[in-house]
């Protein structure tokens, strides 16, 4: 698994991060930073709950 960002739709409104911390953080630059881009597979429902609840839908997965 692959998580995919696409910066130009993302707001950075921490919603990921506060899903999956260990994968997502939005620094105090306001920008978000992907720190584990190939999450092992015990990750997989904690990055789906953050694809779905991301509001620009800026987070897909890639298999």
């Amino acid at each position: 698994m692959r998580v995919v960002v696409d910066f130009d739709l993302c707001e950075s409104n921490a919603i990921c991060m506060q899903v999956a911390p260990e994968i997502f953080e939005v620094r105090d630059d306001d920008f978000l930073y992907v720190l584990n881009e190939q999450p092992g597979e015990d990750r997989r429902s904690a990055v789906e709950e953050a694809v779905q609840r991301c509001p620009k839908q800026a987070i897909s997965i890639q298999d």
